[in-house]
C-alpha cells in the first residue's frame, strides 16, 4: 500500500470541481417548488444547495437540511433533518419531504431545476430570482 501525505491529498481534493448538482448550476440560487407530480404546490418550499454536497431549505412549516452527495445527475439525499414546528400545512410538509427523499436524478435547465425517479414521479422548481 503506498501512503500519499495528507497535505498533498487535501490539495488534489481541491482540484476536483463539484460533481453533485450544484457544482452544474444549481449553486448560489434559492429554488421555489411549485410541481409535485404535475400539480401546482400551493405551499412555499425552496431547495438550495449551501455548500458542495448539501441541500437544504424551507419546507412549509420547517427549515430543514442533508447531504447529497451523488454525483450529477443523479440525485440522492441522506436522511432529512428539519426542524418540528407544527402548522396548519404540515400534511404539505410531509408530502414535499417525502417526495424530494425518493428522488433519484436531477436536471438544471437555467432557471429550471426538475428532480425525478424511475417511478415517473417529479418535483419542478423555478429559480426565484430575489433570493
Amino acid at each position: 500500500m503506498r501512503c500519499v501525505p495528507v497535505m498533498a491529498l487535501l490539495a488534489t481534493a481541491a482540484c476536483y470541481p463539484d460533481e453533485t448538482v450544484s457544482g452544474y448550476g444549481a449553486a448560489d440560487r434559492v429554488w421555489e417548488l411549485t410541481e409535485i407530480d404535475g400539480m401546482t404546490f400551493s405551499e412555499r418550499a425552496t431547495l438550495r444547495f449551501p455548500e458542495p454536497g448539501r441541500v437544504a431549505g424551507e419546507a412549509p412549516c420547517n427549515s430543514f437540511g442533508a447531504d447529497q452527495t451523488a454525483p450529477y445527475p443523479w440525485f440522492e439525499t441522506g436522511p432529512i433533518a428539519a426542524t418540528r414546528m407544527a402548522c396548519a400545512a404540515l400534511p404539505a410538509e410531509a408530502r414535499f419531504l417525502e417526495t424530494l427523499a425518493a428522488m433519484t436524478l436531477a436536471e438544471v435547465k437555467g432557471d429550471v431545476l426538475i428532480l425525478s425517479n424511475d417511478d415517473g414521479r417529479e418535483m419542478l422548481f423555478h429559480a426565484n430570482p430575489d433570493e
